[in-house]
């Protein structure tokens, strides 16, 4: 009902923020990222949005897509300032 789809609608706003790498993401392995949702921060499966990429524990990234319910790609986060 309401209550799910003002929830998916939220968290389709995720894409585009950063998160923090928690549990290793990479080949065959599915991480978790740290994403701060809703006032807070939560956990969510992660998957390199180029399957061939590992993020270790405590690396930045962008979130660029995401699977409901708690399952987002990522790829490395670039600072704007070089």
């Amino acid at each position: 009902g309401e209550e799910l789809q003002g929830q998916a609608e939220g968290l389709r706003r995720m894409i585009g923020s950063r998160g923090r790498v928690s549990g290793t993401i990479g080949p065959g392995l599915v991480g978790e990222v740290l994403l701060n949702v809703r006032g807070g921060t939560e956990a969510f499966y992660a998957y390199p949005a180029d399957p061939e990429e590992t993020f270790t524990s405590g690396t930045q990234v962008l979130v660029v897509d995401f699977e409901p319910p708690r399952t987002v790609y990522v790829e490395r986060w670039q600072p704007l300032s070089r």
